[in-house]
């Protein structure tokens, strides 16, 4: 039998043409797509951040996707990602927008 790997968490915020360009919309496609959990916002400050849960592999293919893709009209200057740690389970249900 294999043992299921502890889900990782990691906070992201990225830089350049992300706010109305429907960021947060393909961020939450994607990461539901990808099986992920999580949440998504703007920022005040013209970024967007969020937080990203589940398998490690998963995180680091949405992590590639928010450095290199993001939504069809973005246009990403920068992502930093921090807090990357292990859990020993999921903190949210879903991947959801926040207003």
């Amino acid at each position: 039998m294999v043992e299921e790997e502890q889900p990782i968490s990691v906070d992201y915020e990225v830089f350049g043409k992300v706010q109305g360009v429907f960021f947060r919309k393909y961020t939450q496609a994607e990461g539901n797509r990808l099986g992920l959990v999580g949440w998504v916002r703007n920022t005040d400050a013209g970024t967007v951040t969020g937080q990203l849960q589940g398998p490690s592999e998963k995180v680091r293919e949405m992590q590639v996707w928010l450095q290199k893709k993001g939504s069809p009209k973005s246009r990403i200057t920068k992502v930093q990602f921090q807090n990357e740690r292990r859990l020993p389970k999921l903190e949210h249900s879903t991947f959801s927008i926040c207003k």
